[in-house]
């Protein structure tokens, strides 16, 4: 559990730094996720692409209020993308809800708060279950199962 990465946005360090959240990594998830009942993993994604990102940064303090006793982690910029396969998840930034190491579910981009407030609780109530098959996002397919590639 380390503190702020450089590839963070200055928000999100600030973020990190004044409520004392803890940065993943592969080899330290398993750890966080097994202190804490209920975690909320954070996938910051490419911030300076991404205007969403530092929206749900700014209000990750915020959403621990819905949510007594949630722990929110910020995921290393370097495990985004091998944790993500591993939650199968299409889009960033996301917020991906756990009960000890299990999988809850995910909220994926920016959030009405309403929606938040409504979410929130029930993925926490919910069952344990496996990540739901990954799907590309919408406008994009999969390459042609043919074997007809421009590459031969």
């Amino acid at each position: 559990m380390s503190r702020p990465a450089p590839d963070f946005s200055p928000l999100l360090k600030n973020v990190i730094a004044r409520h004392g959240l803890d940065v993943v990594s592969e080899a330290t998830l398993a750890t966080v996720l097994g202190h804490h009942q209920h975690t909320a993993l954070f996938f910051l994604g490419d911030w300076e692409r991404l205007a969403e990102s530092n929206d749900v940064a700014a209000v990750l303090p915020e959403l621990m209020k819905i949510a007594p006793g949630l722990k929110i982690a910020v995921v290393e910029r370097g495990a985004e993308r091998a944790l993500q396969l591993r939650y199968r998840f299409n889009k960033f930034p996301a917020l991906v809800f756990t009960r000890g190491e299990g999988y809850l579910g995910a909220l994926l981009g920016m959030q009405d708060w309403g929606d938040y407030a409504r979410e929130i609780p029930a993925l926490l109530k919910g069952d344990v279950s496996e990540p739901p098959p990954f799907k590309f996002p919408e406008g994009c397919a999969p390459a042609p199962a043919t074997g007809d590639t421009p590459f031969h």
